[in-house]
């Protein structure tokens, strides 16, 4: 990141909600569940697939991770009603993590029993590396219960090739994606092209031992390396999926369905969308550059 774009990052919190909200628009569904689920079916006439996403996360009181539970089983019955080809990502921080892990395990054990009802699959999301462990362990305590849970492998951690050793032991549906989280180097790959081998390298190793993945990715290099892997491996179409962000290079999304591949867009909503939008803006100091230029009555920029 230039020193300009970095100033550009720190000069977030100075941007007025109302800024940030326009351009949450792009990333973001909406409020409410009926929002989103006016996004699902537009992404469906397209003929992509989408998971819902509360958003909310690290909470510090348990009325708040029952809410989100509740509103992940609004979530599944909508999901139900509709017919609409989608599921549920959870945040284990958001249903209490951090609080209690028997919390966490029984909001989202709630949010299993109700999709298994529906006929419909959870993810946990994968958060910063205090809860990697946690994340596994409890993904694995659910699929073995409720059977259709996946959950997420970062590419930048440098632990991820030994975890995918366990995950796919138990046959787990993973979303492989090359995380986000500011994490220490002792912990994580800090250079890019490290990130983008290990990526391939993740995603070979899990589609290679027949496990279904979820390609996780806008990064046409980690793009490239994931085609290779299914052209070299023959794999039919139902056994992976891509992924990407509601917002996020719309059309390279056009471009994989076009080639025929299911994809399947990360759809969130809720009340708490400014922490997530912020984060989007952290990640892509492009796209906050003319957000304050914006804010500050000026023209688009020429980058």
């Amino acid at each position: 990141m230039s020193l300009f774009d970095s100033l550009v990052v720190s000069s977030l919190p100075l941007v007025p909600k109302g800024v940030v909200k326009r351009f949450a628009s792009r990333y973001v569904a909406g409020e409410t569940l009926e929002h989103a689920i006016a996004v699902v079916r537009e992404l469906a006439a397209e003929g992509a697939m989408s998971t819902l996403d509360v958003l909310g996360e690290s909470v510090t009181r348990r009325e708040q991770t029952e809410e989100t539970r509740d509103e992940y089983l609004r979530a599944l019955d909508a999901i139900h009603a509709s017919g609409l080809p989608a599921n549920v990502s959870i945040k284990p921080t958001a249903v209490g993590l951090s609080i209690d892990r028997a919390l966490a395990r029984a909001n989202c054990a709630a949010i299993c029993a109700k999709a298994r009802e529906k006929g419909t699959f959870v993810r946990l999301d994968m958060e910063d590396s205090p809860f990697t462990d946690a994340t596994i362990d409890l993904a694995l305590d659910l699929q073995a219960e409720f059977g259709d849970v996946g959950t997420v492998i970062q590419a930048y951690l440098r632990r991820s090739l030994k975890d995918l050793d366990r995950l796919g032991a138990a046959r787990m549906n993973l979303r492989i994606c090359k995380g986000i989280y500011v994490e220490p180097r002792r912990l994580a790959y800090k250079d890019r092209q490290v990130v983008i081998e290990n990526y391939g390298d993740l995603v070979a190793k899990h589609l290679s031992a027949g496990c279904y993945t979820g390609i996780a990715t806008h990064d046409e290099a980690c793009v490239q390396k994931a085609l290779a892997v299914i052209d070299r491996l023959k794999l039919p179409r139902e056994s992976y999926e891509f992924q990407m962000l509601l917002g996020v290079d719309p059309l390279l999304r056009r471009l994989l369905l076009e080639s025929g591949h299911r994809l399947r867009v990360y759809v969130p909503y809720g009340r708490d969308w400014y922490q997530y939008s912020v984060r989007r803006l952290k990640e892509n100091p492009s796209i906050s550059r003319h957000v304050i230029r914006g804010m500050l009555g000026m023209g688009p920029s020429a980058s």
